[in-house]
């Protein structure tokens, strides 16, 4: 799994002219989900995702999870992060997940992730094209990849 992370002041997905999903002050989460993922890399995202400290303490110093500042989350599936682009001009996603797959890795992460935040996360729209909106703060942009854990 591949996630962008980018802490947001505010942040929203537009489906067909229609605001579906709306967060002030958290993160937005683009993730991208491969064939080779499994539960156990969605629960070790997820983890990480919420444990993150990129969030000012009162010396001003990044310290604080989303938990400590009642940040919130907006969950988004774009399985074009796994594009392969080495060859050529056209993108491969040959290491996409497939919707069957990718699609209940998707619905564990939202449970996951709300579990750990300990509130609903807002989500996109599994496979819909949506626009995605947000005041990227900082700018904060964080990449995780199951596939390189550190």
């Amino acid at each position: 799994m591949r996630a962008v992370i980018q802490r947001a002041s505010s942040a929203s997905v537009t489906i067909h002219g229609s605001v579906t999903a709306k967060i002030e002050n958290g993160y937005v989460v683009l993730l991208g989900i491969e064939t080779a993922d499994t539960i156990d890399d969605a629960e070790w995202l997820c983890k990480k995702i919420t444990q993150l400290r990129v969030f000012a303490d009162d010396a001003g110093l990044m310290n604080r999870d989303i938990k400590e500042v009642g940040g919130n989350i907006l969950l988004v599936s774009q399985f074009t992060l796994h594009a392969a682009y080495r060859k050529g001009n056209r993108p491969s996603f040959i290491k996409a997940a497939r919707p069957e797959q990718a699609m209940p890795l998707y619905e564990h992460c939202i449970k996951t992730l709300s579990i750990l935040l300990g509130r609903e996360i807002a989500t996109g729209t599994f496979g819909a094209d949506m626009q995605v909106a947000l005041v990227n703060d900082g700018p904060v942009t964080i990449l995780m990849d199951t596939q390189q854990k550190e």
